[in-house]
């Protein structure tokens, strides 16, 4: 669509690339934004429900994928100024130019994001609500940390390890495919697997923590 096009256009190699690079350009302007976790992961799952809807090559990704980031803020209550997307993702995706201006390239940019945050509210009939396993994965790392040493948790960098961990299974479109729980428990199995630990007594028990129907989920993520 003209009316939405952008300078942000880059061409890569694959659509699996470009998917991939451009939510990066979501979690990295996130974080210079100091968004909210889940607002981030909000926008990276938008921006994938958006692009199950439509033909990744009839539009532009980057500019999509900054949408996403707008609407996700007001979704989850963490307003970002529209202005300062623009600006950080302008300079994630062009690190060696300038900032812009309020000038012509700045107010085109800005008036795509208004039109295409309508066009995306439209894709995905106004049902922008998701339920993050952000917060099942904190309750179910709480729990197994409370059967395991101290010394062992002292030593482990378990909980920065499932964060990345979480993080980067935002990068594809599996992330629509399970469902939170299922996401937040594979998470937690593949860092003790990383890490080769145990939960104690998890062989004596009549049901293991991790039997949730998970495998299937974790035999993709680890193949990703």
């Amino acid at each position: 669509m003209a009316s939405l096009s952008s300078n942000w256009v880059r061409n890569d190699s694959s659509p699996r690339v470009v998917d991939f690079k451009a939510v990066r350009c979501i979690f990295e302007s996130g974080i210079k934004l100091e968004a909210k976790p889940q607002a981030v992961a909000m926008a990276a799952t938008l921006y994938h429900r958006f692009f199950e809807e439509c033909n990744p090559e009839d539009y532009d990704h980057y500019l999509i994928a900054a949408t996403c980031l707008y609407l996700a803020g007001k979704v989850e209550e963490n307003h970002l100024k529209i202005r300062d997307i623009v600006n950080v993702f302008h300079k994630a995706i062009h690190p060696k130019l300038e900032p812009l201006d309020l000038a012509e390239e700045y107010w085109l940019l800005r008036d795509s994001i208004v039109q295409c945050e309508l066009l995306l509210l439209r894709v995905l009939k106004f049902q922008v609500s998701v339920d993050h396993p952000h917060r099942y994965l904190l309750h179910y790392l709480k729990s197994v940390q409370d059967w395991m040493a101290p010394d062992i948790i002292a030593k482990l960098p378990l909980f920065r390890t499932c964060w990345s961990l979480l993080c980067d299974f935002y990068h594809l479109p599996s992330c629509l495919c399970y469902k939170p729980q299922h996401v937040a428990v594979a998470i937690i199995y593949l860092a003790l697997e990383c890490y080769g630990v145990t939960v104690p007594y998890n062989s004596d028990a009549v049901l293991q923590w991790h039997e949730v129907n998970i495998y299937v989920f974790y035999h993709n993520f680890i193949s990703m």
